[in-house]
């Protein structure tokens, strides 16, 4: 048992039954609130767009920040996972596709292409870099030709991605120089 000695000022530590009856608490609301979700079926990205195009009301707004916030959780969950050619699994690693593919199955039910260049040519919406949403398709080419490297937009003008062989999936800033130089567009999927 640590003395309060570790802790900073403003810390102190609760007796032991205490801290039990917090932890079983905390534990308890988490276990509930995970047998409170259910999990949506699998769509196509065609019938999930026409389903909201004729179902747009509240709801389905609400359903879809749901969707668009599983999507970034689920990716920036996959943080540290390493990249592996061709991967689709966290279990093994992914390529950017691979990520982009597992990531929007898992958490939105879309089953994409598996391929970046499928990806670019997916019936999305095109999206203006000053319009980006969290959950978006980012595109980037950095071999000249079609695009090379795709990511999702979490927010903050920050992206999720896989890079490349030897790294693991990350988060960086859209605006650093080396982005900004090869940032081609990007879709909105969650519609």
């Amino acid at each position: 048992m640590y003395s309060d000695a570790h802790y900073p000022q403003t810390m102190t530590l609760l007796p032991a039954k205490s801290r039990f009856l917090g932890l079983s608490s905390a534990f308890l609301m988490c276990m509930l609130s995970a047998c409170a979700t259910t999990q949506k079926p699998r769509e196509s990205l065609e019938s999930m767009q026409t389903h909201r195009l004729e179902d747009a009301d509240s709801t389905e707004v609400r359903d879809l920040n749901q969707i668009s916030n599983e999507v970034i959780i689920r990716a920036i969950s996959l943080v540290g996972t390493p990249y592996r050619y061709g991967g689709t699994r966290p279990e093994t690693g992914f390529d950017c596709s691979g990520l982009i593919g597992y990531v929007f199955n898992e958490a939105a039910g879309l089953r994409l292409p598996r391929t970046t260049r499928e990806l670019i040519d997916i019936d999305a919406k095109a999206i203006d870099r000053n319009d980006l949403q969290a959950g978006d398709l980012i595109y980037f080419n950095s071999r000249g030709g079609r695009v090379s490297h795709i990511g999702i937009y979490v927010g903050e003008g920050r992206f999720v991605h896989a890079p490349s062989t030897g790294g693991l999936i990350r988060i960086d800033k859209l605006d650093t120089p080396y982005w900004t130089k090869f940032y081609v567009g990007a879709k909105r999927v969650l519609m």
